[in-house]
């Protein structure tokens, strides 16, 4: 059988380029290989205030990201979180299972409520837990993670221990981390000591999947660099060149030593304008067919639909055998 892989995206600002390099070397070959669920997290979306009409039109417009990128919703389970209530309800029955203290090392809840000051609530503080939810619901072997999500998924794992030890083995599978190596990990353009993020506040940061190509060639060219002029493949001492040589690496196929020589004696300038014809010429097929999707909202929700269906079907039996391992009672 094929195992299972699940990964999740929180419904604020949109996929970025970097998203797309996960994209483009994963996703695809996953559907094939795997037994795969993605879900829009639009619980996850409420820790930070949001307008309804906006969460609920992103929510849709990440969905028509997903299939843009070449994600099949017949191969692969694509749904909406809210829509399956057994994320909330089994989210409850573990964060009764969490030692407080667990929660307060999360290093992403330190970070994030030191950027809403007035609205550190409870749901940021627990949303992990919510997280290790949504993963176990579905008997997943296999979560991609970046290393800002591993914490969250040994959490997971943790609770898996604390479930087990009280009530009993056979009803969650323990999850394991899936971290890609290569391109797991492009950093923002305008300070690419950091990851790049599509919650960035700051849009030159990020080169979003939908942006139109004058945008792209604007934010690839205005992307720092390093002192000296040398295109050479140095994270440690360049790392504005070396984020930009991983970028055009991966998309072109090409070894980072082939574009040091390719680029030997060359300027930045001349990097950044045939990497920008290179982003927009790869990223312009995934907006055509984002735009295009999102004129029909019909079919899309019909789609979000069916993946409710069959994600449902998944979550139900789980929640069952939770309920049963706990002594509550299920609805029949």
């Amino acid at each position: 059988m094929k195992k299972t892989i699940l990964s999740g995206s929180t419904v604020t600002g949109d996929l970025t380029l970097g998203n797309y390099i996960g994209a483009i070397n994963n996703w695809k070959r996953m559907q094939d290989e795997y037994d795969c669920l993605y879900f829009l997290a639009d619980l996850h979306a409420l820790t930070v205030h949001q307008d309804p009409a906006v969460l609920r039109e992103r929510t849709y417009s990440f969905f028509a990201q997903y299939i843009a990128l070449g994600l099949d919703p017949q191969k692969n389970i694509i749904f909406a979180q809210s829509q399956i209530h057994e994320h909330a309800e089994l989210a409850w029955i573990l964060t009764c299972l969490t030692p407080m203290g667990y929660l307060n090392r999360m290093t992403q809840f330190k970070e994030k409520a030191e950027k809403n000051v007035k609205n550190i609530n409870a749901g940021l503080f627990s949303y992990p837990v919510l997280m290790a939810a949504d993963i176990l619901l579905y008997q997943a072997d296999l979560v991609p993670v970046g290393e800002d999500q591993k914490q969250h998924l040994e959490l997971c794992r943790d609770l898996v221990g604390y479930f087990e030890n009280r009530y009993g083995k056979g009803v969650f599978k323990m999850p394991e981390p899936s971290i890609g190596k290569v391109g797991a990990r492009i950093m923002s353009l305008q300070d690419p000591t950091k990851k790049m993020s599509k919650s960035d506040d700051n849009e030159k940061n990020y080169v979003s999947i939908i942006d139109d190509p004058k945008k792209i060639e604007k934010k690839i060219k205005s992307a720092a660099t390093d002192s000296g002029t040398e295109i050479k493949y140095d994270p440690e001492n360049k790392p504005g060149v070396a984020n930009l040589l991983v970028i055009f690496s991966i998309l072109s196929g090409k070894s980072l030593e082939q574009l040091e020589n390719d680029y030997a004696g060359k300027m930045y300038g001349h990097l950044k304008v045939d990497l920008a014809e290179l982003v927009v010429q790869t990223l312009t097929p995934v907006r055509e067919r984002y735009l295009d999707l999102m004129k029909n909202k019909d079919h899309l929700h019909q789609l979000l639909q069916q993946g409710a269906d069959r994600a449902q079907e998944r979550a139900r039996e789980t929640l069952r055998k939770t309920y049963e391992a706990v002594g509550l009672i299920s609805r029949s």
